[in-house]
Formats: structure tokens, sequence, C-alpha cells
């Protein structure tokens, strides 16, 4: 079977964490295995990822975002 079959086309919200800072990027554009759940992304979507964060560029808005202990 070829995986290609298994992969769909969509758009995500991209979550990464720097220095304790969490960075939401909505509409990511990937393909996720509907499988396994595994997102991938074009090399140019991985390049627009990376300027964001390392531009800083302006946020188009805020969210607060609740933290919670697992082994609380």
């Amino acid at each position: 079977m070829n995986n290609n079959e298994n992969l769909i086309e969509q758009n995500i919200t991209y979550t990464l964490e720097i220095d304790g800072k969490i960075f939401l990027i909505e509409n990511v554009p990937a393909r996720i295995n509907t499988e396994t759940g595994e997102q991938y992304f074009s090399p140019s979507t991985v390049e627009r990822l990376q300027q964001i964060i390392l531009n800083q560029e302006q946020p188009s808005r805020f969210v607060e975002t609740p933290v919670y202990n697992f082994a609380a």
C-alpha cells in the first residue's frame, strides 16, 4: 500500500515551545497521516514557520492558556 493514500491535506495549528514560551501558528498547511496522525510539512512551510518565530513577527492575537501539572 502506498503511504500517500493515507495522507490528507488540511490546515492545522502548529505549537512550538521555546524558552518556556508557547507559540501557536494557525492555518499551517500540512499533510496528515490518517492512521497515525503524523504531520508532514513542505520545505517552504518549514522555512516560513522559522521566519515567523525568528523574526518575532507581530502576532495576530494573544490567547490565555491554563497550565496543569499532570503529577499534581
